[in-house]
C-alpha cells in the first residue's frame, strides 16, 4: 500500500515509522528541517530548541519511544524552579519557604492554592470541560488568587481568549506539573537536545524504506477514485497531521475546526543568568512575552557555553510590526541586559502552535479518519487536554494503527 503523510512534526514522524517497513510511505514536509514545534537550531557546536521543552516522568509512550531508538542514555532528569515576576521584582516560587514568602498571596490563599495542587491528580477533567477556568478558580478559590495568580498566567498563553479556557486544561496543567520536590519539578531533558530524537526517529524511519521529504509544501489532498492524488502522484492512504482545518482547505472537505494559536519565541544567548537562577519566571507585569524561560537554569550551562534564554508569546491573527526589536528591546531594558550583551537571538514564529482548549472542545475534536482522510497531531485526543510531546507520539501510534486496520490485506 501506498501511503502519503503530511506534516514532519512529531506525529507525522512516529506515524511514518509505524507504516514503514510493510507499506510505502512517502512524508512530506513544508519547512526545510523535521520536527514541526520541535524543530532546532544548530549553533555552533551544539543545537538549541526553537521552542522549549521538556518532558515529565509520566510520558510513558514517549519514554518507551526513547527506549526503542535507543535514546534512553540521553535521557536526564533535572529540576525547572519557577517564579514571578511582578512589579519588576522576581519573586522565586520553588520552595516552601519562597512560596510562604511571596507578598501577592495571602497565607489563606497560599493554603488553598496548596489544597489545590494536591487534589488536582484526583479531579475528573472531563467533567471540567464545560466550566471555564476563570469561572472554576472564583468559585473555589476566589478572586484574589484569580487576580493576582492565575489570570496573568492564562493572560500570557491564551491572551483575550482566556475567558474561553476550560477548567479542564487548568485543572490538567496544574497536575501534570505537580511532580516537585525541593529543587523544583523534576523534568526530563535529552543531553544534546530534542534534536538527536528528531534525528533519529528520522534516520529510523528512512531507514524502514520512507521517504522524507523537506521543503515540500502540500497545495492540495484530492480524491481520486478509492485514492487520494498528492503532489502529483496517487496514494491509497493519506495521514495528515496538519491542524484539522487546514486539511479541510487542502482537500475540500467538512471538516469541524479547532482553535488555534500562534506562538512567536525568541531564542537568545548571553554572558550571565538574568533571573536569579529561576528556570520558569513567569510575568504579571504587562510584556510583549508572557514568561522568561531561562533553559541554562534547566540543562548544564557546560553544554552550551553561554546562557540561552527563552521569550515566550502567543497571539492571534498577525503579530504587530516589528514585534521581534520591541520583543528584544523590552526584554533588554526589564533585564538590564545591552544589546551588546545579547551574543544572538533569532524568532520562531509558528501560527498554528497549538490548540486553545476551550469549553467543550472534548466533544469537538476530530476522529482519526474523517471523510477517509487520517488525521493525527495536536489536535487529537491524546493531546486533550493539554499537549504534549508523548500525547503526540501516542496520536502518531494510534492513527498508524487505525489505517493498518482499515486495509488489512493491502
Amino acid at each position: 500500500m501506498k501511503i502519503c503523510v503530511v506534516g514532519g512534526g512529531l506525529s507525522g514522524l512516529v506515524s511514518a515509522l509505524e507504516l514503514a517497513g510493510t507499506h510505502q510511505v512517502d512524508l512530506f514536509e513544508q519547512r526545510p528541517i523535521p520536527g514541526g514545534c520541535l524543530g532546532s537550531y544548530r549553533i555552533g557546536d551544539y543545537w538549541i530548541e526553537e521552542y522549549y521543552h521538556h518532558c515529565f516522568a509520566g510520558d510513558t509512550s514517549l519514554l518507551g519511544l526513547f527506549d526503542k531508538l535507543q535514546m534512553t542514555d540521553r535521557l536526564e532528569w533535572l529540576h525547572g524552579s519557577t517564579g514571578y515576576y511582578v512589579d519588576g521584582v522576581i519573586h522565586p516560587l520553588t520552595t516552601l519557604t519562597e512560596i510562604l514568602r511571596y507578598p501577592h498571596l495571602t497565607l489563606l490563599e497560599k493554603a488553598r492554592l496548596g489544597l489545590l495542587t494536591l487534589r488536582s491528580r484526583r479531579l475528573d477533567v472531563a467533567a471540567l470541560d464545560e466550566i471555564t477556568a476563570k469561572d472554576f478558580i472564583l468559585d473555589n478559590l476566589g478572586p484574589g488568587i484569580y487576580t493576582s495568580f492565575f489570570e496573568p498566567l492564562l493572560k500570557s498563553k491564551f491572551g483575550e481568549r482566556r475567558d474561553e479556557v476550560s477548567a479542564a486544561w487548568l485543572i490538567s496543567r496544574i497536575a501534570i506539573r505537580s511532580d516537585r520536590g525541593a529543587g523544583g519539578e523534576r523534568l526530563g531533558y535529552l543531553k544534546g537536545g530534542f534534536q538527536h530524537f528528531i534525528a533519529r526517529l528520522e534516520e529510523e524511519a528512512t531507514g524502514q524504506g520512507a521517504s522524507i521529504m523537506l521543503d515540500s509544501p502540500v497545495k492540495e489532498i484530492r480524491r481520486e477514485g478509492d485514492g487520494w492524488l498528492v503532489k502529483g502522484e496517487a496514494y491509497d492512504a493519506v495521514v495528515s497531521t496538519l491542524p484539522p482545518q487546514v486539511t479541510a482547505d487542502l482537500a475540500g472537505l467538512d471538516i469541524a475546526p479547532v482553535p488555534y494559536q500562534g506562538a512567536a519565541c525568541m531564542t537568545l544567548a548571553l554572558d550571565r543568568d538574568v533571573t536569579n537562577g529561576i528556570y520558569w519566571l513567569n510575568m504579571k507585569d504587562a510584556a510583549p512575552y508572557g514568561a522568561v524561560v531561562s533553559h541554562t537554569n534547566f540543562a548544564p550551562l557546560s553544554w552550551y557555553g553561554e546562557h540561552i534564554v527563552y521569550l515566550a508569546s502567543y497571539f492571534a491573527g498577525r503579530l504587530p510590526e516589528g514585534f521581534e526589536q520591541s520583543m528584544l528591546t523590552d526584554f533588554c531594558r526589564r533585564f538590564s541586559v545591552s544589546e551588546k550583551e545579547v551574543h544572538w537571538h533569532r524568532l520562531a514564529v509558528d501560527p498554528y502552535a497549538g490548540p486553545v482548549y476551550t469549553t467543550g472542545l472534548r466533544s469537538r475534536l476530530p476522529a482519526y479518519e474523517e471523510h477517509g482522510l487520517f488525521l493525527a497531531g495536536m489536535f487529537s485526543p491524546p493531546n486533550y487536554p493539554e499537549r504534549s510531546m508523548n500525547g503526540s507520539v501516542v496520536a502518531g501510534q494510534e492513527v498508524a494503527r487505525r489505517v493498518l486496520a482499515r486495509y488489512p490485506d493491502a
